[in-house]
């Protein structure tokens, strides 16, 4: 078996010698499986090709020769069969006790018990299979599957030109004969778009695989390294964001990876093993993509795209085949397709052209998505299959809100679109001209409609729609899209162009909720064992920020310095108890006390709130109340802790509902308590930004939302419509005696007494 370079590059140059030869395509399969038996010293080397659709045993060392081209497995049948369908690696140590496993007595294998295959990959889809076998029932060493992978790359590339396998077809040759198509994903950033398909990028199809010179394929990729930072170095020096805040700190997290050694070194590692450059990059890819599978944690998933990116940027560079669809330049209204982008690349567009993007991964805390939601651009996520599904110029309409994309529309679904998209347009021109009207009930209640924040840009939307303020500046932001923990210079440069950006209107800053489910690579527990089983009630926002209290006194000094002469409003998250409450208050105080100890100017007044997300803070509220100046409920975490249902599961999410009388009747006793306490109570999170629920949270006494900024003119069109005084009385006795479908009944009121509801 090969356990260096050195022996792997042997296998190529046998390979090359084979490939080389006048040889009929029979004749070069049957020594190449010769070959790799001999140097991986294994009893059986065979290859499967994709032959009308169903995988052949075209060559064999060690299987009984009279099974060649008699043997045949279909797409998903047996372990062939799920290797080319899964596109993925299967090594065994005793082949017959996987549940896929199909026994073929032609071909005398009873007597091999390990197994190893490896997809033979062309255009991203499996056109063969690549299997040793041994007598002895053992694992195969990770070196001899990247052995195999390496083979598997180098066989594509003899398979293709011979014509022996079915063509992999490409996105345009699948998706001609499909007709119209409704295409589901995770909604990233919403919004409506309609446009022509472009592909971001085509794949490089790498023509040569082995090496003639290995010196010279190793100067190629070093030019190409330093041509690709200097296209990174002038994109985060030249980003439409500037060179400050969150999108440069993501975009430093991008070139962090550009100039990283180790992902040179394993390039050129896999050039000594006689690969040639394009080769190289796409092995040394192909690896972090099959690892990446089993990476559980998104932010780590995260950085595995950026590489991924990187790596199409180097491919081309190294090819000569430069043209992504932004250098190109869009001719018309385009809908970007991909299997993922990197932030950097996202900001290539021209954002006249660009309207939409489809990913086929993606994630709500991505870089490129956090970049898309500040350049208001509808992303939609998470549509597996859409490189196949769509072709080239193919018509997309994207309904970012509904989650779908309608490819090749048929007329209908564009006429419904085009009357969707007129409605939306014109409840966006009557929600404009209420943008500088007050949220005030029909009988005269002002209520304060605040927006959510995190970033830079975000601050922006306050005056855009015409909010209050910023009811939830998220912190942790900075933190999750920086590649190191954030100076507090940084921080409080942040928290200071937030506040300048908001003018006279307040903003609520809450204080750094990340560990759990937002996890950071350069923050670790330091027990050693950071897999939590339930990261939402882990080690997470206020409790990690309290054992590591440096963290806490940092931020402290940057929001105490950025607000110096202006009010400061501090809310801690994920209060449990009301010691905690008074525990990180304490430390703001020492920060507050070390700064007037110097004579730094101090914010004008601190006040300090709590966020109510555990329920067990409900039963502590008489202790806590007269220690706060403000009181903000937090419905996301609140309510799955309530049903110990976990929000982001996907048999779960419609289960609970926000208005079922458990969720209303905690809110309402809440309310009643701080009311009678005197502390202002109000709501942040989704369900004070939908227009029924937020009625009924009216309806229970609150009289201040912090929603997303889209639904500040709705939910502002449902407060001037609604008579606060009619409904009191409604909720009172709709929480007395429930009816068995609350959404219902408030529906109906609703509809009944005219309220907008949309």
């Amino acid at each position: 078996m090969p356990t260096s370079a050195a022996s792997a590059r042997e296998i190529l140059t046998g390979l090359h010698d084979v490939m080389a030869s006048r040889a009929a395509a029979q004749v070069k399969l049957n020594k190449v499986v010769k070959i790799i038996a001999e140097a991986m010293r294994s009893e059986v080397c065979s290859i499967y090709l994709l032959r009308d659709g169903v995988l052949e045993l075209f060559a064999t060392v060690g299987l009984n020769q009279s099974a060649v081209h008699v043997t045949k497995l279909g797409m998903g049948e047996g372990l062939v069969g799920t290797i080319a369908k899964q596109v993925s690696v299967l090594n065994l140590a005793e082949a017959a006790n996987h549940p896929e496993y199909a026994y073929r007595p032609e071909t005398g294998e009873e007597l091999f018990h390990s197994f190893a295959g490896v997809p033979i990959v062309r255009r991203e889809r499996a056109i063969g299979v690549l299997s040793v076998q041994h007598a002895e029932p053992r694992a195969y060493d990770e070196i001899e599957i990247e052995a195999l992978q390496t083979v598997a790359m180098v066989l594509s590339e003899l398979i293709a030109n011979a014509g022996l396998a079915d063509q992999a077809a490409s996105a345009s040759e699948i998706a001609r004969d499909q007709g119209s198509a409704r295409l589901a994903g995770l909604r990233l950033v919403t919004g409506m778009a309609a446009g022509v398909a472009v592909f971001h990028q085509p794949r490089v199809t790498i023509e040569h695989t082995v090496a003639e010179d290995t010196e010279a394929e190793r100067h190629r990729v070093y030019s190409a390294f330093g041509k690709m930072r200097e296209q990174i170095d002038s994109m985060t020096s030249g980003a439409e964001f500037g060179t400050a805040g969150e999108h440069h700190d993501i975009l430093e997290t991008y070139k962090m990876f550009a100039y990283d050694e180790g992902w040179s070194r394993r390039i050129n590692e896999a050039i000594d093993s006689g690969l040639t450059a394009e080769a190289a990059i796409e092995r040394v890819r192909q690896r972090m993509q099959m690892r990446m599978r089993d990476i559980d944690d998104p932010l780590l998933q995260e950085r595995m795209h950026d590489l991924d990116d990187l790596s199409n940027r180097l491919l081309r560079i190294v090819s000569g085949q430069l043209g992504t669809a932004a250098q190109m330049g869009l001719r018309g209204d385009a809908i970007l397709v991909a299997r993922n982008l990197g932030p950097a690349e996202l900001l290539e567009y021209d954002r006249r052209r660009l309207k939409g993007v489809i990913l086929e991964e993606g994630s709500l805390t991505a870089h490129v998505t956090i970049v898309a939601r500040a350049m208001g651009i509808p992303m939609l996520g998470r549509v597996r299959g859409i490189r196949q599904a769509v072709s080239e110029g193919d018509e997309i309409l994207l309904d970012g809100s509904e989650g779908a994309a309608f490819v090749r529309p048929t007329s209908a679904v564009e006429e419904a679109f085009t009357a969707k998209l007129a409605v939306s347009q014109k409840q966006r021109a009557e929600f404009a001209a209420l943008r500088d009207l007050p949220a005030i009930t029909a009988d005269g209640t002002r209520v304060t409609v605040m927006v959510n924040a995190g970033l830079r840009d975000d601050a922006a939307a306050i005056h855009l729609v015409g909010a209050d303020g910023i009811g939830l500046f998220r912190t942790e932001f900075q933190f999750l899209v920086s590649a190191a923990l954030p100076r507090r210079e940084s921080q409080q440069r942040l928290y200071r162009s937030v506040l300048e950006s908001a003018g006279d209107k307040p903003v609520i800053f809450r204080t750094l909720d990340v560990g759990g489910d937002k996890a950071l690579p350069y923050l670790q527990s330091g027990d050693g064992d950071d897999q939590e089983e339930n990261p939402a009630m882990g080690w997470r926002a206020l409790r990690l920020a309290l054992d590591r209290d440096g963290l806490l006194k940092a931020q402290a000094r940057a929001l105490l310095e950025a607000a110096a002469g202006r009010q400061l409003n501090i809310m801690f998250p994920m209060v449990s108890e009301p010691w905690e409450f008074d525990a990180a208050r304490e430390i703001v105080e020492q920060q507050k006390n070390w700064l007037a100890e110097r004579r730094k100017l101090l914010p004008s007044r601190i006040s300090y709130g709590a966020m109510l997300e555990v329920p067990a803070l409900a039963e502590t509220l008489d202790l806590l109340l007269p220690k706060i100046d403000f009181l903000s409920i937090g419905t996301n975490d609140l309510t799955q802790f309530l049903f110990a249902a976990d929000r982001a599961h996907p048999k779960l999410a419609e289960r609970y509902d926000w208005l079922s009388p458990a969720i209303l009747r905690f809110l309402a006793r809440i309310v009643r308590q701080a009311s009678a306490a005197g502390v202002p109570v109000g709501v942040c999170g989704e369900m004070g930004g939908r227009t029924l629920e937020a009625m009924a949270l009216i309806g229970l006494g609150i009289e201040r939302f912090s929603i997303t900024p889209v639904a500040v003119g709705p939910i502002k069109a449902m407060i001037r419509s609604l008579d606060r005084s009619a409904l009191l009385p409604v909720m009172e006795q709709l929480l007395a005696t429930p009816p068995s479908d609350m959404r219902g009944t408030l529906s109906r009121w609703a509809e009944d007494n005219g309220i907008f509801i949309g």
